[in-house]
């Protein structure tokens, strides 16, 4: 429950006040801009089409129904004439002589934009009429359909508290020719259209979008591709010192490439690294750094993450997939709320980060951080400094709320009332932890959940029709659980006690029985909060304030019980007797949500078992990672289907790849790359964590530091049907894992041999891990 790079920031809780008394929210809708209380929710309302929701720009033309006004709007938007014009912004120039009318006609000549709008204008005019809402022989029909609302409805909702500020902060930055750093959460692609959408709006300088591909041109790109690794490190470099020197508007993803789960991923350094070299080398003065969170009522990719989450390839991306029908131009996307932190000076960060370590005040010659170990310690702190920012700001829909609630509970479905509880007691959780809920305005949660239930659609939320009451179930466990994880950053505090408490508390029996010492927890909560360093964002404060104030906050909302000494300190904890009465609810909601992920884990480290040689094999013991991977995601879909996995959810691939990233990181394992694009990774388990073989068996020896390692994440996991066959389970899963090992040590080709580049990376590796050794180990 300690964040493993120790940021020193922590962030602010929100306000936890009625929304009336906060600053209000403004809603972007074409070239209208409404206030309305902080988080709002506008009450649902029929129109004349049984519209439930509202566009993002309402009084723009519709691709659909008039291309051709469609085409000329954009030309108007980019010329900057019409209300549409861009004359005014706060910021640094955009666009020079010649660059619009090249952009403009280049990209609305292209035959696959003018092919598909033509082709989605005619299909939708096709359903229109089918369903009777436009009607040929109507003597007003030409004048309605231009009239015709988008099916496709979409408003963005951000503060107007937050956006004062920042409209403040870039008339500063402006002034002193400094550049604003968006760093966004990546979850869809509408991503980029809501950034730039808010700026346009808001009159700020638009951001130029920095990635990965963005120097992958014609020619130069796939010369680059193939050069010296210091002169594209040079290249991206004097861009990104160019445009903080023209302080110019940039944003880039902070997670790399979009969250495939629902929560933030670990930071990618790339590029806040040239950022942060702009600034330490002196060449930029200052930046500034604004953290943005942007959440969905629905994302519409979650459909093809889970293919790729179970194995499927990743199909290339391309513009025409993107506006097909069936993607971001055909679907309700709901509400989007986009939430600003404040924004803070890169200058100032490394100035107090610098004070912390060395006492002395402010004030630090930049030039002086010459240390490549203090660099990178500082360029990890800020990462996850931006990420507890992004998730201090977040907002949690509708969706996600029905989402978490309908994945947290025992039984296969739920009634609309006992749904309607939950909901609230959640809705009031978030808020009691500093999180911001959208406000449900005059509507009742009941409409709410309807409404989040039509957005999430029935492939996610089933109805059981003919029964008393309305009941709701999880259709797709695995999909749904990308909207609960939207929600998981706020509890993982009292995930991870109840996680741990849950050691005792599967052994049944009384209330003593039950009972966890506190230093057993500690050391429980210690050992999880350390495994999954990598996959959650936690709490600053440390380990033992953290621990304290979660079992002390868990106590107040008589969740547990806790044992004191004279002198007042905890000495157990244990299940209330509320707790108890009410079925363990709320002590098996936080278990539930940290469950999938303990068994993720327990699934990665068993997985490991099928890289034991085979006795007497005399190979070095190196297998194609990515074969080891694949073959580990299929143990898992096996365990699951043969009941001795209980969520199919830990089959994620992302997460079981973060899991043996986080083994690599404790030497379990090792994992080479090549710089060769020809030798494909490879991976190994080490020696001191090989379990030894049966020398008349050949099998695997369930003991020693590897099992016990298993064991030890096993007493967090949930116990499934099989709970009471330990012995049974531990034969299976070994059995499993040794035809995996004959098929991955019979097939691998991978050469033992090791290049004297090798062994170099190897050595740098071995020297990595030693400097990381004060870190909490497993």
């Amino acid at each position: 429950m300690s964040n493993p790079e120790d940021p020193s920031h922590a962030p602010q809780s929100p306000g936890r006040g009625d929304p009336k008394d906060s600053a209000p929210d403004l809603e972007l809708l074409g070239d209208q801009v409404t206030f309305q209380p902080r988080g709002y929710m506008e009450p649902l309302q029929s129109t004349e089409y049984g519209d439930k929701e509202r566009n993002l720009v309402e009084h723009m033309a519709r691709f659909r129904t008039s291309p051709l006004e469609f085409l000329r709007e954009v030309s108007l938007h980019v010329s900057g004439t019409g209300w549409r014009a861009y004359d005014h912004f706060i910021g640094q120039p955009i666009f020079y002589s010649g660059f619009c009318d090249n952009m403009v006609s280049t990209v609305l000549a292209a035959p696959i934009l003018r092919n598909r709008i033509t082709d989605l204008a005619e299909k939708r005019l096709a359903v229109e009429e089918n369903e009777g809402l436009l009607d040929k022989k109507d003597p007003l029909y030409m004048s309605k359909r231009s009239q015709r609302k988008s099916t496709i409805e979409k408003s963005i909702h951000v503060s107007s508290e937050e956006v004062l500020r920042l409209r403040k902060v870039a008339e500063k930055a402006e002034k002193d020719k400094q550049s604003i750093i968006f760093l966004p959460c990546h979850k869809s692609h509408v991503d980029y259209v809501s950034m730039q959408l808010i700026c346009y709006r808001l009159g700020l300088a638009l951001p130029t979008v920095v990635a990965g591909d963005n120097l992958n041109f014609p020619v130069v790109g796939s010369f680059l591709q193939n050069a010296d690794d210091a002169l594209y490190t040079t290249l991206v470099q004097s861009y990104i010192d160019t445009l903080l020197q023209g302080g110019y508007n940039f944003e880039c993803f902070i997670e790399g490439g979009r969250s495939r789960t629902g929560k933030l991923l670990p930071p990618k350094f790339g590029i806040l690294s040239f950022i942060l070299d702009s600034v330490l080398s002196g060449r930029v003065e200052d930046t500034i750094i604004c953290p943005v969170s942007t959440q969905y009522d629905k994302v519409i990719e979650t459909e093809g993450y889970v293919g790729e989450l179970l194995g499927v390839p990743k199909k290339k991306e391309n513009l025409a997939d993107f506006l097909s029908a069936s993607s971001v131009l055909s679907l309700k996307l709901g509400r989007v709320d986009v939430r600003f932190h404040e924004p803070w000076s890169l200058r100032q960060f490394i100035q107090e980060q610098q004070a912390r370590t060395t006492g002395i005040p402010k004030g630090l010659d930049m030039k002086s951080i010459n240390d490549p170990a203090t660099r990178q310690k500082l360029l990890r702190t800020m990462g996850y400094r931006v990420l507890s920012d992004i998730n201090a700001v977040s907002v949690v829909m509708p969706t996600a709320l029905i989402g978490t609630v309908l994945l947290t509970l025992r039984g296969r479905g739920v009634g609309i009332t006992e749904l309607i509880r939950r909901i609230e007691w959640l809705s009031e959780r978030v808020r009691a932890k500093g999180g911001r809920v959208a406000h449900f305005g005059n509507s009742p949660v009941s409409v709410v959940i309807e409404r989040g239930i039509e957005v999430l659609g029935k492939d996610l939320v089933g109805l059981v029709e003919g029964l008393p009451e309305p009941t709701y179930y999880a259709v797709d466990r695995f999909q749904l659980s990308f909207y609960r994880n939207m929600t998981i950053h706020l509890f993982i505090s009292e995930a991870l006690v109840s996680a741990s408490m849950y050691t005792r508390v599967k052994l049944g029996g009384g209330p003593e029985n039950q009972k966890i010492t506190y230093d057993e927890l500690r050391k429980q909560v210690l050992f999880l909060s350390s495994l999954f360093r990598g996959e959650f964002i936690y709490p600053t404060e440390g380990l033992v304030v953290n621990l304290d104030n979660t079992v002390r906050g868990l106590e107040t909302d008589k969740v547990v019980e806790l044992d004191r000494d004279r002198e007042g300190k905890i000495t157990a904890v244990g299940l209330s007797n509320v707790e108890r009465r009410a079925g363990h609810e709320n002590y098996d909601f936080y278990c539930f949500l940290i469950w999938p992920f303990v068994e993720a884990f327990w699934l990665g480290a068993v997985s490991l078992l099928a890289l034991v040689p085979p006795l007497g094999d005399k190979r070095d013991g190196w297998l194609d990672l990515k074969k080891c991977q694949d073959s580990a995601q299929l143990l898992g879909k096996t365990l699951y289907h043969q009941g001795d996995l209980s969520y199919f959810e830990a089959v994620n691939k992302e997460t079981l790849k973060n899991s043996w990233t986080r083994f690599e990181e404790e030497g379990i394992i090792t994992v080479l790359k090549s710089k060769s694009s020809k030798t494909l990774p490879r991976t190994k388990l080490s020696s001191n964590w090989t379990p030894r073989r049966d020398p008349k068996t050949g099998l695997i020896v369930a003991e020693g530091r590897l099992w016990d390692f298993i064991e030890k994440i096993a007493q967090s996991r949930r116990e499934g049907k099989n709970r009471k066959d330990g012995a049974t389970v531990s034969t299976r899963v070994l059995r499993l894992t040794e035809i995996i090992s004959k098929t991955l040590f019979n097939t691998d080709t991978t050469s033992d041999s090791l290049s004297e580049e090798d062994k170099t990376t190897l050595h740098q590796k071995r020297q990595r891990r030693k400097a990381m050794q004060p870190r909490a180990n497993l």
